[in-house]
């Protein structure tokens, strides 16, 4: 007969999350980091007390926004390849509904985070307790049935022997590369306190192994025939690649067979740009080398990839007329995409066993790889250079902003400093394995194109969401996955306005990050989204009632925090900036005050967005007669 052990749900919780270890090419570590909290009722005598008993090896982190604290856990996961993973706690109520957005990232983001919302009584003897919803039509709907449209795997557990299969399902959907996400599990507040006798071997050590699952050898033998009978394959570069650590595979078929590789934002940094047949991002945020290739392509090899709409530029970035795919990847519903032949195993193991299979075979590409990525270096040092002239509308400043209104920012701002010449400034002088990370906003487009990552695993997108707020959060989840290296988080106005509270957190526990904070004074991507599309500037802008520009001191309010802060309007100060922020011991912020319309704009792209097709604006009329031709190119599947 089983031994037992009397705990109560919380403390069995905590036991079981310290027992569970990932196994990875022979590899084995502990796969539960730590915890992050906000206490409050509902956890507070529960999970808090249990971690304040005995927390074992978990760090626990108290968080200073439930959204934040959940989005540096996503972040950690991430920047960890998906093989280390950190709870978080919350509240019943708010505190638990405000971590439903950073799930939502982490779904979108195939990221593995175990969400634990605090929940309602079970007994309901006090209902309706405080910030208790009250359903009319239901007593057992909580706002933690919000999760459910926003995990991989979501239960509620109101008895304590509810928990133990509860956290064996969640912990196999987390360690499954091809449902990799978050599991959200909500424990009712009485039953975190409520003691049980638990068989003692449920707490013996886990090993969850992440098995590399090779194709069949009929999926290998029609894939190395399809590529052999083409003349022009593209590899997309997706973030399946970089969780599978096929690095080195990439390169070696990449230069065996002439195949030139374009990255996806999840896929950047997979392979390092001075990959000779690294072409950079493709897509709507892509450079020009890439898109060119890709529109020569007639076979799309995706790896690792979901095909999202600025991946593919909503499906027209392809030749359909000369294209095919060929999918690889570890989820069967992403390799059917674009009606593809799937193979289904992982993309490191796949590669390992098609290699050897296409020896000899070469495309038809010869110099062309190279004169490609020779032609976005000079595009790239142009954008370097980029300036900004009072007395002269720049035709490479985009949008409809005459030259009256750019002189009222510069003006407004005190500063003639461009975003690509800042953005390209800060890449050539930060160290070369610093983790640059970003979210929202124009900064992606930025990212994507001009960050040259020079050090594998270095670059930190998250634009399966997109989600503003995440940076800063994100940031200290990168720092927490990798305290030897500098993080740098880039933001604009806009997303810092939306959630920095972990700025806090980082130097609450002394782990540094450097907030790169782009102000143009609004929502500056938004905005081109409305002007490229026909209309007027509209709300979009940070103005005062009387239609003055806000010139709002960001510095000011890191310093309040603790921060060391810095200020920049030209490229020699920030370079200046960037420097001393290197010797920094705490977090920096560097505040630069840039123009508006000075980002990069799209190359051989085009991103399907919702135009009006009745409108009293000529613009408006011809922007929507261009989205239908646009759409002409384009798949629907």
């Amino acid at each position: 007969m089983s031994k037992k052990i009397r705990l109560t749900t919380a403390q069995a919780l905590i036991k079981f999350l310290n027992q569970q270890y990932l196994h990875v090419d022979g590899k084995e570590f502990p796969f539960v980091e730590g915890i992050f909290n906000v206490f409050g009722h509902g956890n507070v005598l529960g999970i808090g007390e249990a971690l304040a008993e005995n927390s074992g090896h978990l760090k626990v982190i108290q968080g200073k926004n439930e959204q934040g604290m959940t989005h540096a856990a996503v972040a950690y996961s991430k920047q960890k390849l998906r093989q280390k993973i950190y709870a978080v706690t919350a509240s019943a109520g708010p505190g638990s509904a405000n971590m439903i957005t950073a799930t939502a990232t982490a779904f979108a983001n195939n990221i593995p985070v175990l969400v634990l919302p605090a929940d309602t009584f079970a007994s309901r003897q006090p209902d309706p307790v405080l910030q208790q919803l009250e359903q009319e039509s239901s007593g057992a709907t909580t706002t933690n049935d919000a999760f459910k449209a926003v995990s991989r795997y979501w239960d509620r557990v109101q008895r304590p022997e509810q928990l133990m299969s509860s956290l064996l399902r969640a912990f196999e959907v987390m360690t499954n590369p091809a449902t990799a996400g978050p599991a959200t599990i909500c424990i009712s507040q009485d039953t975190e306190s409520e003691a049980y006798d638990y068989d003692e071997e449920f707490f013996n050590k886990r090993i969850h192994y992440l098995n590399r699952q090779v194709p069949t050898d009929r999926e290998l033998t029609e894939a190395v025939a399809k590529i052999r009978q083409s003349k022009k394959p593209v590899i997309i570069v997706g973030g399946g690649a970089k969780y599978s650590e096929a690095r080195e595979e990439l390169m070696e078929l990449s230069i065996r067979c002439n195949i030139p590789l374009v990255e996806t934002h999840a896929g950047k940094s997979t392979v390092e740009v001075g990959f000779e047949n690294n072409l950079g991002g493709t897509g709507v945020l892509g450079t020009i080398a890439a898109n060119k290739a890709v529109r020569q392509a007639d076979l799309i090899i995706g790896i690792g990839t979901r095909y999202t709409d600025f991946t593919t530029s909503s499906k027209t970035a392809f030749n359909y007329q000369q294209t095919t795919f060929l999918n690889i990847n570890i989820n069967r519903m992403q390799a059917y995409k674009f009606d593809a032949f799937q193979v289904v195993g992982d993309a490191k193991a796949t590669l390992q066993e098609l290699i050897p299979r296409l020896n000899g075979y070469q495309t038809a590409f010869g110099n062309t790889i190279s004169d490609l990525k020779a032609e976005w270096l000079i595009e790239r040092n142009r954008l370097r250079e980029v300036r900004f002239n009072k007395e002269q509308f720049d035709p490479e400043i985009k949008g409809q902003f005459d030259q009256t209104i750019l002189n009222e920012y510069s003006k407004a701002l005190n500063t003639e400093l461009t975003q690509t010449s800042a953005f390209i400034a800060i890449n050539d002088t930060v160290a070369k394995d610093s983790i640059a990370l970003a979210a929202a906003g124009s900064l992606p487009g930025d990212m994507h194109r001009l960050w040259n990552a020079a050090v594998p695993n270095t670059y930190h997108l998250e634009y399966g969401y997109s989600c503003m707020g995440y940076e800063i959060s994100g940031a200290l989840g990168a720092k927490l996955a990798h305290p030897e290296q500098e993080v740098y988080a880039m933001v604009g106005d806009g997303s810092f306005l939306m959630l920095h509270s972990e700025l806090i957190t980082s130097l609450q526990y002394g782990k540094k990050i450097n907030v790169m904070l782009f102000d143009n004074s609004g929502f500056g991507c938004i905005n081109n989204l409305q002007m490229d599309n026909g209309s007027e500037s509209y709300n979009c802008e940070f103005r005062t009632s009387d239609n003055q520009i806000m010139n709002i001191d960001y510095a000011k309010v890191a310093e309040g925090y603790g921060a060391k802060a810095y200020r920049a309007t030209t490229k020699e100060e920030l370079v200046l900036a960037i420097e001393d922020a290197k010797k920094q011991t705490r977090s920096t912020l560097i505040e630069m005050k840039v123009l508006p319309k000075t980002m990069s704009d799209g190359y051989d792209s085009w991103w399907h967005v919702g135009v009006s097709e009745n409108s009293e604006n000529p613009s408006i009329e011809e922007a929507y007669q261009r989205s239908q031709a646009m759409l002409k190119n384009a798949k629907t599947y």
